[in-house]
């Protein structure tokens, strides 16, 4: 009976540390995710900034669209439209207080 239990005992913890192992892995591989779809917008945005000064508004949105969903997706990282949305934003903003305060 005890080498029941003990087996018993050492299989659970085994799938405890199993499932434990790829919880943590899901949740790493979401942060680095984020993180690079972050960067990949900043890069983006910096880039059709630069590159592209003759174009305006939405014709620069869809580059940096464009831009984004290509690179992310070469890495193998799915992104939604409205991830790419939020991040442009977040760069654009950042890089409009940055102007401002290079201005100041």
């Amino acid at each position: 009976m005890k080498e029941v239990f003990t087996t018993v005992l050492g299989t659970a913890l085994i799938g405890l540390a199993g499932f434990l192992g790829t919880q943590f892995k899901r949740i790493y591989e979401r942060f680095t995710a984020d993180k690079t779809k972050k960067a990949v917008a900043e890069t983006v945005v910096k880039a059709v900034e630069q590159i592209y000064k003759d174009l305006h508004g939405d014709e620069k949105k869809q580059k940096a669209i464009k831009g984004i969903r290509d690179m992310v997706n070469e890495k193998g990282i799915p992104i939604s439209d409205i991830e790419i949305e939020m991040y442009i934003e977040a760069a654009v903003a950042e890089f409009n207080a940055q102007r401002k305060k290079d201005v100041k």
